[in-house]
């Protein structure tokens, strides 16, 4: 996946439920068209392998499982998701949180398939400890601004700096995501003056009242030096 990257995390939300979701995706596919920009799409479990074949953007799955193949039954294997389009995943989420050593087992899993790894982290400190798997990404994000309309951004810039200067401290290849609070073009503009290549969002488009005009104002925001 290039940068700047625009990841959208669908999660769970009634406003992506049945067609909405192919909705949203293209909507995302337009935009990513028609401006020239990396969109990547985390839609619900149950849809990666119908959109995988409607867009041609990324699709990845919001958590997969270091589970083996085979008999392994309400997990979720990374083989069986790139078998289905997959071409990456999110991993560690606030909301879905796992071990240090997990993720480790996580990101070197994915780096074998030859699948992208966005592992989430709460705090520079968290950053610095998973730079050393060396992920493809890691998405800064405080849970406290989660939701909240508050991007981290603006609302402590010094999270990205400190977090950007953790990771070069442990990898040079892993980019910074910035994460929680997102919901407009200002919010994405100050991500990537401060040295985000990217951002993860979710509310800020999933629960916006135009999904083509929010997904363009975010994306626009990668276009403004």
């Amino acid at each position: 996946m290039r940068s700047p990257t625009l990841i959208i995390n669908f999660k769970n939300y009634r406003e992506v439920h049945g067609r909405a979701t192919i909705n949203l995706s293209n909507a995302a596919q337009k935009i990513a068209d028609d401006l020239q920009v990396e969109i990547g799409l985390a839609p619900p479990l149950f849809s990666i392998s119908s959109l995988s074949q409607m867009v041609s953007i990324p699709v990845l799955c919001q958590h997969l499982d270091n589970t083996s193949e085979g008999a392994s039954t309400g997990f979720l294997s990374p083989e069986m998701a790139k078998s289905f389009g997959a071409v990456g995943s999110i991993i560690n989420h606030s909301e879905h949180p796992i071990s240090q050593s997990l993720i480790s087992e996580m990101v070197e899993r994915l780096r074998n398939l030859k699948m992208t790894s966005i592992v989430c982290a709460k705090s520079p400190e968290e950053v610095s400890n998973i730079a050393s798997f060396h992920p493809d990404f890691i998405a800064i994000e405080p849970p406290e601004l989660i939701g909240s309309g508050r991007a981290v951004s603006k609302h402590d810039p010094s999270i990205i700096t400190r977090s950007l200067e953790a990771k070069s401290d442990r990898s040079n290849s892993t980019r910074l995501l910035c994460g929680a609070g997102i919901v407009d073009k200002t919010d994405v503009i100050s991500a990537i003056r401060l040295g985000a290549e990217g951002i993860l969002v979710s509310s800020g488009v999933i629960k916006a009242s135009s999904w083509h005009e929010k997904i363009l104002e975010l994306a626009s925001g990668f276009l403004v030096r």
